[in-house]
C-alpha cells in the first residue's frame, strides 16, 4: 500500500493535535525525568548486515507505512515558537522531484513508493552494502526534536521531527580514516516521480556533508514528524535534517551513502554554484545574489505577518560554530 500523503488524505484520527501534540511532550519529559523511559541505544554496538547476507526468513518486521510512531524519546529543544502547523508543513514543500509548484509534492507525492527500501552504503568504510529500511532504523531510539527550518528562499518553519542521530548509524558502517565527506543521493524514477522526467536539475538530487558535520550530533536521519510516519512530500521514508544549514541541504528519500576523500558534488552547487555553496549554513550577513538572507518570512503567518531577523547558523550557533572555526563563512557558502 502506499501511503497518500495530502493532508486532506491523511485521517484525522492519525493526526496529532497541535493541543495534544505539546501536552504529550510535557508527559514524555515527566516520564523521562522520572526514569520511566529508556534510553539505552544498543544500535551502534549491534552489527548491520546487508540484504545479500541475510536469510529471506530473517528480516526485520516492515517499518510502518502511516499512522503513529510510538515510544518517542523527548529531546531539550531551545526553540520557543510554536511548531507550524501539519497543514502548512506538509503542504507548503520544494520537492522538484514532484513539480516545481510549492503544492505539487502533496498533490503528486502518492506515487512514490517507500516499501520495500533499501539505501546501498559505499565507499570508504569497513562495512557497506545494499541495507533493508527496518536494519537502517533497528535498534536506534527514535527522539522528537522540534528544529527551526531555513529555507534558502528567505521562508521558515518550526518542525516536531521524529528521527535519530545521523552519526549514531554512520559509526556502524566504521568509516576509514580516509572519510573525510559523506554524500547522499535521493532516489531517481521517473515512473514514481513526474518530476525528474525534466531536466530541471542533473538527477538524482545529491547532497554533501563534511564527515563531522554528518557526525554531530544535530545531524537527524528523519523518519517522521509530528509524532507520525514521515508523509511522502517530506521525503519519506527516510531523510536528513541539518538545522543550522538551508533546507535544501536537508536531502529527501535516501537510497545511497557514500562515504568519500573529497568534496562530493552536490545538486544546487552543480546547477549554480555562484549562487549556492557547499556548506549552505544559513548566514543573514552572506546575501543570496538575488536576495538577502537578513530575514525571513515565518511560514503560517498572514501576509502583514513582520518578516524576523534571521539568525545566524539558524539560532545553532553555540552547538556549530566550531565547526567553522579556521574557514571564512563569507567565502566557504
Amino acid at each position: 500500500m502506499t501511503l497518500i500523503k495530502r493532508p486532506q488524505d491523511i485521517k484525522a484520527s492519525e493526526i496529532t493535535p497541535e493541543s495534544t501534540f505539546r501536552q504529550r511532550r510535557m508527559l514524555l519529559k515527566t516520564a523521562l525525568a522520572m526514569g520511566l523511559i529508556k534510553t539505552a541505544n544498543l544500535s551502534a554496538q549491534e552489527d548491520l548486515m546487508p540484504l545479500n547476507q541475510k536469510e529471506s526468513g530473517n528480516r526485520e518486521q516492515p517499518f510502518p507505512e502511516s499512522g503513529r510512531l510510538n515510544d518517542l524519546k523527548p529531546w531539550p529543544s531551545n526553540v520557543s515558537s510554536e511548531p507550524t502547523s501539519f497543514e502548512d508543513v506538509t503542504g507548503y514543500n520544494n520537492y522538484y522531484e514532484f513539480g516545481t509548484s510549492k503544492t505539487d509534492p502533496a498533490s503528486n507525492a502518492h506515487t512514490l513508493e517507500t516499501h520495500p527500501w533499501t539505501v546501498t552504503v559505499e565507499g570508504e568504510a569497513k562495512k557497506t552494502g545494499t541495507f533493508a529500511l527496518e536494519d537502517i532504523i533497528k535498534g536506534h531510539t527514535l527522539e522528537e526534536r522540534i528544529y527551526r527550518f531555513r529555507c534558502v528562499e528567505a521562508w521558515s518553519m518550526v518542525v516536531p521531527w521524529v528521527g535519530f542521530p545521523l552519526g549514531d548509524l554512520l559509526k556502524r558502517f566504521e568509516p576509514t580514516s580516509q572519510a573525510k565527506y559523506v554524500q547522499f543521493f535521493t532516489l531517481n524514477d521517473p515512473d514514481q516521480m513526474p518530476g525528474v522526467r525534466y531536466p530541471v536539475l542533473r538527477w538524482p538530487y545529491r547532497e554533501g556533508l563534511t564527515i563531522e558535520e554528518a557526525m554531530h550530533p544535530l545531524t537527524l536521519l528523519t523518519v517522521g514528524l509530528y509524532g507520525q510516519v514521515l508523509p511522502n512530500q517530506n521525503g519519506a521514508p527516510l531523510r536528513l535534517i541539518v538545522p543550522w544549514k538551508y533546507g535544501f541541504k536537508s536531502i529527501k528519500s535516501i537510497v545511497r551513502i557514500r562515504f568519500m576523500d573529497e568534496q562530493p558534488q552536490t545538486s544546487w552547487n552543480m546547477a549554480n554554484a555562484r549562487e549556492y555553496g557547499f556548506y549552505s549554513n544559513v548566514n543573514p550577513d552572506k546575501s543570496h545574489p538575488r536576495w538577502s538572507q537578513a530575514t525571513e518570512r515565518v511560514l503560517g503567518g498572514s501576509i502583514f505577518s513582520a518578516r524576523v531577523p534571521t539568525m545566524l547558523f539558524n539560532g545553532y550557533a553555540e552547538e556549530v560554530a566550531s565547526l567553522y572555526t579556521n574557514l571564512n563563512l563569507m567565502t566557504n557558502y
